[in-house]
């Protein structure tokens, strides 16, 4: 991972605004977020950001940057749990959701189907923001969808509650 914490004194919290800093998903502690390209992105902004003088203006904008950035990601992961949840997926969702370095696609023969439906959810319902790009992680979410024979399902369900707009909007 990029981010490394070599600290014996993290468990005790002393660390914990660095934490912070380091949560890049929506999991605190979880360094493997910076393993997919979409993470890197957000890293390398916060890594510019921390070298600029907090009263500069452009600090703040890329402070802003990276809350919207934050808050869309959290927002999207949000709608496949609600979603997920809608399915009868309660107590699983959040582990559905969880990728880190250490996920695997549970069959290569998924990945062409993973892709498409992922594709398709991006393209005919709005459970990703217009300016999405697609990430990675939400590969691994529909690979598992498919093992459980829940993607298609899925899918229905997004098309159901975050219908495409004509105009784009939400």
């Amino acid at each position: 991972p990029l981010c490394s914490n070599n600290n014996p004194y993290a468990s005790f919290g002393a660390t914990l605004a660095r934490d912070e800093e380091q949560n890049l998903w929506s999991t605190p502690h979880d360094v493997t977020h910076t393993e997919a390209d979409d993470d890197r992105v957000l890293y390398n902004m916060i890594v510019v950001r921390n070298q600029l003088d907090k009263d500069s203006e452009e600090w703040q904008k890329l402070n802003y940057d990276i809350y919207t950035l934050r808050q869309t990601r959290k927002e999207v992961r949000s709608r496949w749990k609600h979603i997920l949840e809608d399915l009868g997926f309660q107590k699983e969702a959040d582990s559905l959701l969880s990728v880190t370095k250490l996920s695997i696609i549970s069959d290569s023969q998924n990945m062409g189907k993973a892709r498409d439906i992922l594709l398709k959810l991006s393209e005919e319902t709005n459970i990703f923001p217009t300016s999405w790009e697609l990430s990675e992680r939400y590969l691994f979410v529909v690979d598992r969808l498919i093992a459980l024979d829940a993607a298609d399902e899925f899918f229905k369900m997004a098309s159901v509650v975050y219908p495409k707009r004509p105009n784009g909007g939400r």
